[in-house]
């Protein structure tokens, strides 16, 4: 059995509007996902720039104790996974899992690759290029930023460091954040959206029918009411009032009705 003329109307507008809704929802989700990504990163680049000049007195005094004291404290963050310090060489100084000290880092690492996949280490990098993620031991996923710490003046020309001007790199900082808390945003977004895209599913099948019913499937019920009383010799009824085109079609059921009983009431042969 075919589906009615209801049906046929409000289906394909259903569909149509939840689907462009669905697409607009994704492609929103996707655009806010970036943004939050881009500003967790640009967050933790600004968090790794500060314990680098935190550090960088202490680097200069080798206060060792602080630079571990430090390294200790910001490790010990909610949503910090790890706060690394490592030399030139690729050797963990000081970190926030003190089983990792003066562990030798592989150069082709994940964290390590992005500057050494040349020939000649890269000095400089932006934001989006020292971020890397990956997930820890528990699954969950952690967002770490790998910042240069840079060879300057002061650091060439204190006594207790001997570093010439030409190298332009001491060592690197690498931090991790976990992200499960940006992750829990997130599903409780798509969540929203999902509920948002259902809601809109049911709001367009009731104001869709509510529309269709006044403007167009009760007049055509009163139309077709009315041609059922043409049909059945009750030509003394008159056409309802309806709008434009269903109101003309009326009218010229009215007058087929009429010409056919003036011809019916033609005797034969006159």
């Amino acid at each position: 059995m075919g589906m009615s003329l209801s049906g046929r109307a409000i289906v394909p507008v259903t569909i149509t509007v939840t689907g462009f809704v669905v697409i607009c929802c994704t492609l929103l989700y996707q655009a806010i996902k970036q943004d939050m990504i881009q500003d967790a990163v640009r967050h933790e680049t600004a968090l790794a720039q500060t314990v680098v000049r935190s550090t960088r007195y202490a680097m200069l005094k080798g206060d060792r104790a602080t630079i571990k004291n430090i390294v200790t404290t910001v490790g010990a963050q909610q949503d910090v996974e790890q706060v690394r310090i490592f030399n030139k060489r690729g050797g963990i100084m000081f970190s926030s899992h003190p089983e990792e000290i003066n562990r030798q880092v592989d150069r082709n690492s994940e964290g390590c690759i992005i500057c050494h996949a040349g020939a000649t280490p890269v000095a400089t990098m932006g934001s989006m290029q020292q971020a890397r993620r990956y997930r820890n031991e528990r699954g969950e996923t952690v967002l770490a930023i790998t910042a240069p710490i840079y060879n300057e003046p002061d650091c060439f020309t204190a006594p207790c460091h001997v570093h010439p001007a030409s190298q332009k790199v001491l060592g690197t900082l690498d931090i991790g954040l976990s992200q499960k808390t940006l992750q829990a945003t997130l599903a409780s977004l798509r969540g929203r959206m999902g509920l948002f895209s259902v809601m809109v599913l049911f709001l367009t099948i009731a104001g869709v029918s509510a529309i269709l019913r006044r403007s167009l499937f009760l007049p055509l019920q009163r139309l077709t009411a009315y041609a059922l009383e043409l049909a059945a010799g009750h030509k003394d009824v008159q056409p309802p009032e309806l709008d434009d085109e269903l109101e003309s079609i009326g009218r010229t059921l009215k007058e087929l009705a009429d010409s056919s009983g003036a011809e019916s009431g033609k005797k034969p042969g006159a």
